[in-house]
């Protein structure tokens, strides 16, 4: 069996599994790319270990597929995905134009800048626009970052973070009242509060430290060690 037919066998996990530093497979993990944009499906191995080949093959090197590789480590925020696969992109490359406005939007999205990430993502819609769910991914993260931060959030904040007005907005509380435990409070000259679920974040009293989540008889056993 030829060698493109021993590939052809393996799926490109495999492929990654058994020789990740084989030159021969970076076309694969290429198409596997851009099969993760067409399929809204993500692997961060396989994507890394593209980074790294063209890292031995910089002639080699395409930059709308390392675009698409960070547009796609973006959308899996809160993970550090976006921040290992840039480790891996040379500094001339990371000064491609593209590039540079990824990393502008990752700074904005680690900050929680979300105005000021919209108003850029809306410069570049073209380059955004190559990989579907990048909106709804963004959104979600930053639904988790105002969960983590708010008991209560008024309803233009959520506005502003999910980039989302009027009927529209309407129908995405509605969701999250139904589906998610959000609860609609009306606040000061009718303006309304998303009272968001209870977490050790946005509740710090329900954070239980070491010792007082410890049962007593493991404590007990501990002094004898200390001691």
């Amino acid at each position: 069996m030829g060698r493109e037919q021993q590939q052809a066998a393996y799926t490109v996990e495999q492929l990654v599994a058994v020789n990740p530093y084989n030159p021969d497979i970076l076309t694969d993990l290429e198409n596997y790319v851009n099969e993760q944009v067409s399929s809204q499906t993500y692997s961060l191995d396989a994507n890394l270990c593209l980074l790294r080949l063209y890292q031995f093959e910089p002639g080699r090197m395409s930059v709308p597929i390392v675009v698409r590789i960070l547009i796609k480590a973006l959308m899996a925020m809160p993970a550090p995905d976006f921040s290992l696969c840039l480790f891996l992109i040379p500094e001339q490359v990371q000064m491609e134009e593209q590039i540079k406005t990824l990393i502008v939007l990752s700074h904005y999205l680690e900050t929680a800048r979300f105005r000021q990430f919209w108003e850029e993502a809306a410069k570049n819609r073209s380059t955004l626009e190559v990989v579907p769910g990048f909106e709804q991914a963004i959104q979600a993260y930053a639904i988790h970052v105002l969960s983590l931060t708010y008991q209560k959030v008024p309803r233009p904040v959520i506005a502003e973070a999910i980039n989302i007005e009027g009927l529209s907005l309407d129908k995405f509380l509605e969701y999250h009242v139904a589906n998610s435990g959000w609860v609609l409070e009306k606040g000061h000259s009718r303006s309304q509060l998303m009272v968001l679920p209870r977490n050790e974040f946005n509740h710090p009293e329900l954070k239980k430290n070491t010792v007082d989540g410890m049962p007593f008889e493991h404590v007990t056993r501990i002094f004898p060690i200390l001691s």
